[in-house]
């Protein structure tokens, strides 16, 4: 399963957030722990916030992984799917609705 994860940190926790992410090497940063796979990550450096995408089949792993930074980091996490599964999901909806 996929999750998109949303991030955002306080104004009093950007920089000591900052500091750890920027001295970690690049070995460290892709680490997102074991079973856990990244997709991509993106940030809003600006607006003090971000998304990734991480793939598991393991919420508990995925748990873990944010609980790395849940000190500094506010986190919100949304299982996804990609088009294929929100086709088929899509046109169960409406034949349930018949629509």
């Amino acid at each position: 399963m996929k999750y998109m994860i949303t991030w955002s940190f306080s104004a009093d926790k950007f920089l000591p957030a900052c500091k750890g992410w920027g001295a970690l090497s690049p070995q460290e940063q892709a680490d997102v722990g074991e079973g856990v796979k990244l997709i991509g990550r993106w940030f809003d450096v600006v607006g003090r916030g971000g998304v990734l995408i991480l793939e598991s089949d393991d919420l508990s792993a995925v748990a873990r992984f944010c609980g790395r930074w849940n000190t500094l980091v506010d986190f919100v996490i949304k299982p996804v799917i990609g088009d294929e599964e929100a086709g088929v999901v899509c046109r169960e909806i409406t034949a349930y609705h018949n629509a």
